[in-house]
């Protein structure tokens, strides 16, 4: 049986599955025996507790993790979900039946909104179970601990729980829900796990049942035989004739510079070990996601520097505070908004509180006058010229030498040729430049084949964008998830990409992958995958 899903990476896996356990059980609704401040006392307990060891785990997760989990720590101390809290333990309930019905009231409503704030539920409900858990003594549902190596099969997986998976024990991982820009796939990715997410005929598994994963087709073949194990092997030796670690170069001497997105200056060492010519997306709010204030410019500086630093004579491209959605930052908290994904969020958030933005850049630019890196400076989901035009003009004023912007909404795409005739550069936000072009929630199994960056919608906007760039002299990068598709990877320089950043595991595959290309057969490339009506139709077509 042949079971399909989008794939994470291109190795493969072979292994007997094991399921995630089932969640816990919903809480009795049945009256509360004791005085509500006591009741009270037991959840806020159990929710400092949880809010504690998900800090602890985000630390030792770091990498992409860390901003994720972190995330979810600060739901533990909402102030309006704690108010949820006691008021239903005030009308009776218990504490376990009061934080249940707490954070699935959130879950759903997450759900409901749906685009990004829908991207949140899964880690709603992992905070969730861990603070019922906590308050019934048990230990929370997570990854099975077994002596043998196992394919793991999940709903989805929370943040915490795929970041600590094992690659010494997970062969693989397959997914129900989820798309390749979900928390999961992005988190596997790192981590080097082979993942095929969105497989929503994977309940029919039994436990124990040796599967087959080929990522790089983004298949699961039940039961495979001897012949199926030895093609998909086949497949993988043909995708690994790897070059040595180098320069991003396709066949014919273009320069194709590939560069790594990271959230901490601790990450640069590792990326750079691992062949980042420079860095391309450094995401600056997960450095300052608990805080409860505005970072000083001296805080700032301090850890700019530290990367400038390791980074001395490589490109670094800094993206200021994208705050607002997935990302909340409390020193920039808005009103309560409906659909956040759509409100006040990116460059929005931060010029209208233009005081923080400020200070982040004089902060940049004093680091950069302390150091020998290439400093590039952009601001995030950037709508039109107009909003180039004011981050360009603030950065000049504040000292910024290189200003861009990120393109993630359609209308930079559309716009263009303006916004590259303001910006020094854009780097491509594929994550979600795709969510908003398809109206498809990228953590959503039920929408996952929309959220796929080879749609040719999303194709065609971001050829709009590489024909600015080549018009206008200017670069233009691309920092979503898509550049860490090899064979996307391919596609996205024949569109005019002029470089790609991505998570350092997929450095030695994209490296690979671009050395068999001319620009002259990307572009080709890149032109059928235009021709295409669908993403499957364009991936089948680039792969044929």
């Amino acid at each position: 049986m042949l079971l399909h899903g989008t794939g994470v990476g291109r190795g493969i896996a072979v292994g007997p599955v094991l399921r995630m356990p089932a969640p816990l059980s919903e809480p009795e609704d049945v009256p509360r025996t004791v005085d509500a401040d006591t009741e009270y006392s037991r959840a806020l307990a159990a929710l400092g507790a949880v809010g504690h060891d998900l800090t602890d785990r985000a630390r030792r997760a770091g990498g992409e993790a860390e901003g994720v989990i972190l995330t979810q720590s600060m739901m533990t101390q909402d102030p309006a979900l704690l108010d949820d809290v006691r008021s239903r333990i005030d009308a009776g309930s218990t504490a376990e039946r009061a934080v249940f019905e707490a954070f699935s009231g959130v879950r759903q409503m997450l759900l409901a909104l749906g685009g990004s704030p829908a991207d949140r539920a899964v880690d709603v409900e992992d905070v969730g179970q861990r603070v019922v858990a906590q308050l019934r003594g048990l230990q929370p549902p997570g990854v099975p601990e077994v002596d043998h190596p196992f394919v793991l099969i999940a709903g989805d997986l929370g943040p915490a729980d795929a970041a600590a998976l094992d690659i010494g024990q997970v062969l693989g991982l397959i997914t129900v829900g989820g798309g390749p820009t979900s928390h999961t796939a992005i988190l596997a990715r790192s981590k080097g796990i082979v993942a095929v997410v969105g497989v929503t005929d994977a309940t029919g598994i039994d436990e124990g049942t040796t599967v087959l994963l080929d990522a790089g087709e983004g298949s699961v073949t039940v039961e495979p035989s001897v012949e199926d194990v030895t093609a998909a092997r086949e497949r993988l030796v043909a995708r690994r004739v790897a070059v040595p670690i180098g320069p991003g170069t396709l066949a014919d001497g273009t320069r194709i510079p590939l560069l790594a997105n990271i959230g901490s200056a601790a990450e640069a060492k590792a990326a750079l070990t691992l062949g980042a010519e420079g860095i391309g997306l450094f995401r600056t709010e997960l450095v300052f996601l608990g805080a409860r204030s505005a970072p000083t410019v001296a805080e700032q500086q301090d850890e700019y520097r530290r990367l400038f630093t390791a980074c001395r004579g490589k490109r670094v491209v800094v993206r200021t505070f994208d705050a607002g959605s997935d990302k909340p930052l409390s020193f920039l908290a808005t009103d309560p908004e409906e659909n956040p994904a759509l409100g006040l969020r990116g460059i929005r958030a931060t010029r209208a509180h233009e005081g923080v933005l400020r200070d982040q850049l004089a902060a940049i630019a004093a680091a950069d006058a302390e150091t020998d890196a290439e400093v590039w400076v952009m601001a995030p989901m950037v709508a039109d010229a107009d909003e180039a035009g004011y981050f360009v003009s603030l950065a000049r004023e504040l000292g910024i030498q290189v200003a861009g912007v990120m393109a993630e909404v359609p209308s930079c795409a559309l716009m263009a040729g303006q916004v590259l005739g303001i910006a020094d550069f854009v780097s491509i936000g594929t994550n979600d430049l795709t969510q908003y072009t398809l109206a498809a929630d990228r953590q959503l199994g039920s929408v996952a084949s929309y959220a796929d960056p080879w749609h040719p919608a999303v194709l065609r906007l971001i050829k709009m964008i590489g024909d600015a760039g080549e018009q206008s002299g200017r670069p233009v990068g691309v920092c979503g998830e898509a550049a860490a598709d090899p064979m996307l990877a391919v596609v996205l320089v024949g569109l005019g990409a002029t470089s790609l950043s991505m998570a350092p595991t997929a450095f030695e595959a994209v490296r690979t992958e671009l050395r068999q290309h001319t620009l002259e057969h990307a572009r080709a490339l890149a032109v059928q995958a235009l021709s295409a009506s669908t993403a499957a139709e364009a991936r089948a077509l680039v792969r044929e």
